[in-house]
C-alpha cells in the first residue's frame, strides 16, 4: 500500500541544511502494522510528516519517492493531497495540545473530519463523532463533546485526537507516538480498537513509537532508526529474539524493571549527533559498545542477512565476527566508558556556589543546597529517616462546574481529588498511579499550590511539618526552594518566547538569587550536558525540539535549584527507552546521594517497578491501594488494581 523509497528530507536552518532523513526504505502492506522506533530526533516524525506532505515551510523532500498504492505523493498538487489526508491515509500527531483547535470544541473537531470525508451531516455526523469519543474511551461521550481542548487532561485530549484521525476510516493510520499519554487500560482499548479496524477494514499501520513493548505487541515488522538512517529491519519476532545492531542491543540492555531495581540502567551514553553535517563514519560509533577502527573508515552500508532481515553494521560484513561482539555495558576503545558517562551526569551539581559550604566525602555537591540521604528528621531502624518530608491527609480539590457564557452559574461541583492521604519521607519515591482523569496531576499541582484560586482545596498538605495551604506569598516562594515540578507536558510549560539557556536560569534567578550569572550559566551548561542536550541547545527555542527533547529541557529546569521534593507528572512518558534509562539514573543516583523525594505520577509500570519504594493506587479521586511497590505489583488486593496490572504490556526481551 505504501513504498517509500530513499527518502530524503531537508530542512533549512539559518545557518546549514539538516538533513532529518537519509535515504530511509520501507514498504508497508494492506492491514500490515510496520513499527518505526528509534530515539528522539532520530527522523522518525518528520518522516511521517513527509509521508502526509505536511512540512514546515523550512522543509523539502529532496530525494525518494513516497508511492501510495502506486502513485508518488510527492508530486501530487496539494488539492489532491488534502482528499487524501483524512480520508485515505490519517495521522495522530505526537502532541494533541498542539494538534488540536483550542476555539473549537472536541466534538466539532471530530465531526469536521465525517462532514470532511463521509457522506454524514448534520445529526448523523454528530451521532457518529459521540460513537467515535466512546470507542477511543472518553469519559461522559456526550458531555465531553462540548468541551473545550483546556478542559481536558492530557490522556483525554490524546483519545480525542485518535478519534479525529480515525473517524473517516482511513486505510493507511500514521500513529505518532499515539498511547504517549494514556494509561495502560485505555492504551490496552486503543490498541484492540485499531486491531479491530485492521481486521474488519484491511487497514496498513505506520506505528511511531519508543514503547518495545507495544511494538512486541502490535507490529509485524520493524524499522529501526538512528540519525536519520534506519539501522535495521526485521520481522518482529526476529527482532525481539534476535536484534543485531548494537543501538538495538543497547535499548533492550536500557528497559527497566524489577529486576534491575538497585543497580543502574545500561544507558546509551551520549547523544544523537547533529545531522547539520556530512558523514564520514558510522553515526553510532562515538556511542558504541562495539566499536572497531573498521567503524571510522567510512559509513556502513544495509547488510542483508536474511530475507527481510538487514543491518547496518561493519560487524556483519563477509568475514567479519559478530559471535564476538560483547554485551551493552562493556566500554571498549573509543566508547565511552561507564565512568565517564557518570561524571558526566554528575556534572551539573559539581558547580560551586557562592555561600556557606557543606562538603561530603567523595560527593562533591553545591553548597548551601546540599543534603544527603537521611539527614534531618528522626531515624527509624537501620538508619532510615523516618519522619515524612510531605505528609497529605484528607486532600481534597473540588471545582466548580459552570455553565457557558459571559454571566456562567455554579451548578455543580466535580470532586477532582476526593480525600486522599499519603505520606512520603525524604530519599523515597511514592509512585502514583491511575487511569488517566483519575485526578493524580491535580493531586501534585494542588500540593504545589498551582491551583488557589481555581478550585476549592480541604484537608492538609505538609512539607516538613509546615502547611503549604497556610501559607503567604513570601513563605510560599521559600518553600518552592525545596519543591518543583515536571509538567506532563512539556510543550505547554515551556515558554515559546525563552531560550533553553533563559528557561533554565529563570528558576535560580527567581529562587536562588545570590547566584551570580557566571555560576548559573556553569550549572546550565551542566544540566544541558547531564540530560543528554547538546551544549549549542542553548541558543535554541522549544519549537526547535523534539517533543522527548523538550521534556529533558522540563527536568533539568526542575533540577535547576537543587529541590528536596520533585513532583514528577509523567516524567519520562514522550522519551524513548535510552534517554529514559539516563534520566532514571540521574534521579536514583540525586536521590540517593541528596536525599530528594519524589511524587512520580505515571503510567509506565517498567517504571514503577524500577524507581518506586511505594504505589498508591488511585481512581476516580480516591485512593483505593497503596503498599511496597513490590508487593502491590506482585499480589494485588483490590479489584481495580488487578484490572489495571493486566492491561501492562509487555516486552519480551533477547537477553
Amino acid at each position: 500500500m505504501l513504498r517509500v523509497t530513499g527518502l530524503r528530507t531537508e530542512i533549512a536552518t539559518g545557518t546549514a541544511v539538516v538533513v532529518a532523513v537519509d535515504g530511509a526504505t520501507f514498504a508497508i502492506a494492506k492491514g500490515e502494522t510496520f513499527a518505526l522506533v528509534g530515539e528522539s530526533g532520530c527522523g522518525k516524525s518528520v518522516t511521517a510528516l513527509s509521508v502526509m506532505r505536511l512540512l514546515p515551510d523550512n522543509a523539502r523532500v529532496g530525494g525518494g519517492a513516497i508511492e501510495l498504492d502506486g502513485a508518488d505523493i510527492v508530486v501530487l498538487p496539494e488539492a489532491r493531497m488534502r482528499d487524501l489526508r483524512g480520508r485515505r491515509v490519517g495521522i495522530v500527531f505526537q502532541e494533541p495540545a498542539t494538534s488540536l483547535d483550542p476555539v473549537m470544541t472536541v466534538g466539532a473537531q471530530v465531526v469536521e473530519t465525517i462532514e470532511r470525508h463521509t457522506s454524514r451531516r448534520g445529526a448523523a455526523a454528530r451521532e457518529r463523532a459521540v460513537d467515535w469519543l466512546r470507542r477511543v474511551g472518553v469519559p461522559e461521550p456526550e458531555r465531553r463533546f462540548h468541551n473545550y481542548p483546556f478542559e481536558l487532561s492530557g490522556g483525554q485530549k490524546q483519545r480525542v485526537m485518535i478519534a479525529v484521525a480515525l473517524a473517516a476510516e482511513p486505510e493507511l493510520l500514521i500513529a505518532d507516538e499515539p498511547t504517549t499519554a494514556l494509561d495502560v487500560t485505555i492504551q490496552a482499548q486503543i490498541l484492540d480498537l485499531l486491531r479491530e479496524l485492521q481486521a474488519e477494514n484491511g487497514m496498513a499501520l505506520l506505528l511511531i513509537t519508543h514503547d518495545l513493548a507495544i511494538v512486541s505487541q502490535m507490529a509485524h515488522r520493524i524499522a529501526l532508526m538512528y540519525a536519520g538512517q534506519v539501522v535495521e529491519t526485521a520481522a518482529a519476532s526476529t527482532f525481539f529474539s534476535r536484534p543485531l545492531h548494537p543501538y538495538a542491543r543497547g535499548l533492550f540492555g536500557a528497559l527497566p524493571d524489577m529486576a534491575k531495581r538497585g543497580h543502574a540502567l545500561e544507558a546509551i551514553p551520549g547523544t544523537v549527533p547533529a545531522l547539520d553535517r556530512p558523514f564520514t563514519t558510522c553515526r553510532f560509533a562515538d556511542r558504541c559498545f562495539a566499536v572497531r577502527p573498521e567503524c571510522r573508515m567510512g559509513e556502513p552500508e544495509l547488510i542483508r542477512i536474511e530475507d527481510g532481515h538487514e543491518v547496518r553494521c561493519v560487524l556483519y560484513r563477509p568475514g567479519a565476527a559478530p559471535g564476538d561482539m560483547p554485551v551493552p555495558g562493556v566500554a571498549l576503545p573509543g566508547s565511552l566508558s561507564r565512568e565517564r558517562e557518570r561524571e558526566m551526569s554528575d556534572a551539573a551539581f559539581r558547580v560551586p556556589l557562592s555561600g556557606g559550604r557543606r562538603e561530603t566525602p567523595g560527593v562533591a555537591l553545591p553548597g548551601p543546597l546540599s543534603r544527603v540521604a537521611g539527614e534531618g528528621g528522626g531515624e527509624g531502624a537501620g538508619g532510615r529517616n523516618t519522619a515524612p518530608l510531605l505528609e497529605v491527609s484528607d486532600y481534597r480539590v473540588h471545582f466548580p462546574i459552570r455553565t457557558t457564557g459571559r454571566w456562567g452559574t455554579t451548578h455543580g461541583i466535580a470532586k477532582a481529588v476526593d480525600g486522599v492521604s499519603f505520606r512520603l519521607e525524604a530519599g523515597r519515591t511514592l509512585a502514583l498511579v491511575g487511569e488517566s482523569g483519575c485526578g493524580k496531576t491535580t493531586t501534585g499541582k494542588a500540593i504545589l499550590q498551582l491551583l488557589r484560586g481555581k478550585a476549592r482545596i480541604g484537608g492538609q498538605a505538609l512539607l516538613d511539618g509546615e502547611d503549604l495551604g497556610a501559607m503567604a506569598a513570601d513563605a510560599l516562594r521559600r518553600a518552592r526552594r525545596d519543591m518543583q515540578i515536571v509538567f506532563q507536558d512539556p510543550h505547554a510549560s515551556l515558554n515559546p518566547r525563552m531560550r533553553v539557556a533563559e528557561i533554565l536560569e529563570e528558576g535560580l534567578l527567581a529562587l536562588r538569587p545570590e547566584i551570580d550569572a557566571a555560576e548559573r550559566r556553569a550549572r546550565t551548561e551542566a544540566l544541558m550536558e547531564t540530560v543528554g542536550l547538546r551544549p549549542d541547545a542553548r541558543f535554541r527555542y522549544p519549537h526547535e525540539f523534539s517533543g522527548g527533547q523538550r521534556q529533558r529541557i522540563a527536568i533539568a529546569r526542575a533540577l535547576a535549584v537543587d529541590p528536596r521534593l520533585i513532583i514528577c507528572d509523567e516524567p519520562t512518558s514522550a522519551l524513548d527507552v535510552s534517554v529514559q534509562a539516563q534520566i532514571l539514573n540521574l534521579l536514583r543516583r540525586l536521590q540517593q546521594e541528596r536525599g530528594i523525594a519524589y511524587l512520580f505520577i505515571t503510567h509506565n509500570f517498567g517504571v514503577v517497578e524500577y524507581l518506586a519504594d511505594e504505589v498508591a493506587v488511585m481512581t476516580a479521586g480516591r485512593i483505593v491501594e497503596t503498599g511496597p511497590a513490590q508487593e502491590l505489583i506482585e499480589h494485588p488486593q483490590d479489584p481495580y488494581t488487578r484490572r489495571l496490572l493486566a492491561s501492562v504490556p509487555r516486552v519480551r526481551k533477547p537477553y
